[in-house]
């Protein structure tokens, strides 16, 4: 798992974005479970077409990459930082999963 300087809070990112702070919100999750539910404007990235679709993450302004819980936007934030050398991306620690308790309690769970 990354350290903490390598995540957000769903908290934290929460209150980024009602201050209209300019986040890139990339799902790596697959496209059924984004379907289910995903944080309104995210973009679906799913995991596996991250290293054809790279390009699609901004290289500038920060980035939140978001899963399940946790464990695959941490793969992926591993690759965009150690393979690609981007510096704007951050893990959304606990995933939607966190954002349902820590944020809005009327967020689809699963």
């Amino acid at each position: 798992m990354p350290n903490n300087s390598l995540e957000i809070s769903p908290e934290d990112l929460h209150a980024r974005l009602q201050t209209g702070e300019d986040w890139q919100l990339v799902d790596v999750r697959e496209a059924m479970e984004f379907d289910y539910c995903h944080l309104p404007g995210s973009v679906l990235l799913p995991l596996d077409e991250l290293p054809r679709r790279a390009a699609e993450i901004r290289t500038e302004g920060p980035v939140a990459v978001i899963c399940h819980h946790g464990v695959r936007s941490a793969q992926a934030l591993g690759y965009l930082r150690q393979r690609l050398g981007r510096t704007n991306v951050l893990n959304l620690r606990g995933g939607v999963a966190a954002w349902a308790d820590q944020v809005d309690p009327t967020f689809p769970r699963y």
